[in-house]
């Protein structure tokens, strides 16, 4: 009898095991949907991949950090092989390119620069420089990171502090954003940037960058350059005496406090839309890319994707705005990447280009540098959709129909809040943490859908919201990513 219990036991453990190994391996996993291509760059080149621009002729402008910039062909194919040509070399770091008129501009340290091909070798022969109006001095970390071209046709520059973290007199305007005209004009437009990773528009044109963990940054975020916005690093407020673009000097925010609190002594201050938990999202955000592909890259049309160096991922962010403010969540989207990731760049039918590196900072992926592309498969994830703040609560949709009676089930959700704190010293903990209650979840007629009504939510605070009960309508397919990050700013009136 004792034989047989064992015996049992032994097989029981092991069908149950067996099981959930067969049940793994049928749930959809991200490649399902977003496979990574890697694309080969040119032998014996170190190209640190830092800037994309989608040129005419199915070609590819492709920088790197240490100055140098290529341009390939055959980049879309299903095994690519590419042609490259050296088109410059010599840059300072380019962190920026935009083609604009039959021009390639480049964001580099020292200036904006644009340059052309004017004898169709395939190699530029006029150098321009277009604004310069800024100061470097040598240090490793005096980054300066451009858009493309906006509507007016201006390019914006993100000038990271000196080290990260001074203000040197022989660099002005480190921790401010200007605002490159084409006719040369540098306008300074934003102040209170500490060490940005990258920039981008959303789809209605307006800015945002990301910001790294730091002084007076108690976690990485993705934050709106609003013109004359402070972003909340007072160290280059120095450079007011330079400039009377923006008015006065401002008065400098508590250290200690939070932003909620320091927000409404300060009106310039402008809190950030998205805040990206550090460690449970990334450590170091970079390039901001939006879907304005209409449809060609799966059902996240005009949503904001988030290069992440450190993690070797790219998120996904939804924003909306609420009683005159940028505010949304973060999720997951997709991992697994070679490199460090910098920066993305979608083609217009539905490709996005990624690039990156880990010198200096260490990645996840362990190539030095990569040049890759994510084509949509076709196939809808099932994912949260948007998350809409309400006055009591949440909105959620999904990309699939989900099964009711786990969208009506309170016990398929857990949050949690919490905020930073809002310091001169270097990040900061998980701070103030409540617990809201989900006191009832009602359901979509279509299952596309879901009102959370939530007792406690706390404006300044990250809402994370994790949905492990959910399911696919007529499944057991759990959502692809089940955990969101809402960054509540502004409860919208009843």
């Amino acid at each position: 009898m004792k034989i047989f219990t064992i015996l049992f036991t032994f097989f029981y453990a092991a069908t149950v095991q067996l099981f959930a190994a067969d049940h793994s391996k049928s749930l959809p996993v991200e490649s399902d949907y977003y496979p990574i291509t890697t694309i080969p760059l040119p032998e014996g080149e170190v190209i640190e991949v830092s800037g994309i621009e989608i040129l005419p002729g199915n070609k590819v402008a492709v920088a790197s950090r240490r100055g140098d910039i290529f341009v390939g062909e055959g980049v879309w194919e299903n095994e690519p092989s590419p042609s490259w040509t050296l088109y410059a070399r010599g840059l300072h770091e380019t962190l920026g390119l935009s083609w604009r008129n039959g021009w390639l501009y480049a964001t580099q340290r020292p200036e904006v620069t644009r340059m052309k091909d004017r004898d169709g070798d395939g190699r530029a022969d006029v150098f321009e420089t277009v604004a310069d109006d800024w100061g470097i001095n040598g240090n490793y970390h005096e980054y300066a990171f451009g858009t493309r071209h906006d509507k007016n046709g201006d390019i914006w520059v993100i000038l990271c502090l000196t080290g990260s973290g001074g203000a040197d007199d022989k660099s002005p305007f480190r921790g401010w954003c200007m605002r490159v005209t084409e006719e040369g004009e540098c306008i300074p437009t934003g102040y209170g940037i500490r060490s940005p990773g990258g920039i981008g528009f959303n789809h209605l044109g307006d800015v945002f960058y990301c910001d790294n963990q730091g002084l007076w940054n108690g976690s990485s975020s993705l934050k709106h350059l609003k013109p004359g916005g402070f972003q909340g690093n007072p160290t280059g407020n120095k450079y007011f005496e330079l400039t009377d673009a923006l008015g006065p000097k401002p008065p400098e925010p508590v250290s200690g406090s939070r932003i909620e609190i320091e927000r409404k002594k300060l009106p310039d201050l402008v809190p950030p839309p998205v805040v990206l938990p550090h460690g449970k999202v990334g450590n170091s955000p970079a390039g901001i890319e939006c879907d304005e592909t209409g449809g060609k890259f799966g059902p996240f049309a005009n949503q904001l994707f988030v290069s992440e160096q450190t993690h070797s991922k790219v998120h996904r962010v939804f924003l909306e705005k609420v009683n005159g403010f940028y505010q949304g969540a973060v999720f997951p989207f997709l991992e697994g990447f070679g490199s460090g990731n910098i920066v993305a760049r979608f083609a217009p039918d539905g490709t996005m280009f990624t690039g990156g590196t880990n010198r200096g900072w260490g990645s996840r992926g362990k190539s030095p540098f990569s040049f890759q592309r994510v084509n949509w498969t076709g196939k809808v994830p099932f994912e949260v959709h948007e998350m809409h703040v309400k006055p009591d609560g949440f909105e959620l949709t999904f990309t699939q129909e989900a099964d009711i009676k786990t969208l009506a089930d309170i016990s398929s959700y857990t949050m949690e809040t919490y905020t930073y704190i809002y310091q001169k010293g270097y990040g900061s903990p998980e701070v103030d943490g409540t617990v809201p209650v989900i006191a009832q979840a009602t359901p979509g007629k279509n299952g596309k859908s879901v009102r959370l009504q939530v007792e406690g939510m706390v404006k300044g605070h990250v809402h994370e919201l994790k949905m492990p009960g959910i399911r696919r309508k007529d499944s057991e397919q759990p959502l692809l990513h089940e955990v969101a990050y809402y960054t509540l700013n502004e409860i919208p009136k009843k």
